[in-house]
């Protein structure tokens, strides 16, 4: 089952090395990138395990094992990853 989450434009632009938030991916298999907050998106790109990424901002959306929030990743491209599968390296990020 898919929530439903507010429609969310992208910020311009190809990258945002000012990214205030930062997060480590720890899916061991990588962690994929999707055009939309929800997996049934288009995969745009994946990070591997361990990697460091920038974190733009958070919604709520489809929950992955218990874990609703999404992160709009600001790391190279815009691109979307759930939470579940990245720990925070300090502040949580912001709402978008």
């Amino acid at each position: 089952m898919t929530a439903a989450g507010p429609a969310i434009a992208a910020p311009t632009g190809d990258r945002d090395d000012r990214a205030p938030y930062k997060g480590r991916v720890i899916a061991r298999t990588g962690l994929l990138l999707r055009d939309a907050p929800n997996t049934n998106s288009r995969v745009v790109g994946s990070v591997d395990y361990g990697k460091i990424v920038g974190i733009h901002c958070k919604v709520n959306s489809q929950n992955i094992d218990g874990n609703p929030r999404w992160y709009l990743l600001a790391s190279g491209h815009w691109a979307w990853a759930s939470a579940r599968y990245i720990e925070n390296i300090g502040a949580a990020p912001h709402w978008c």
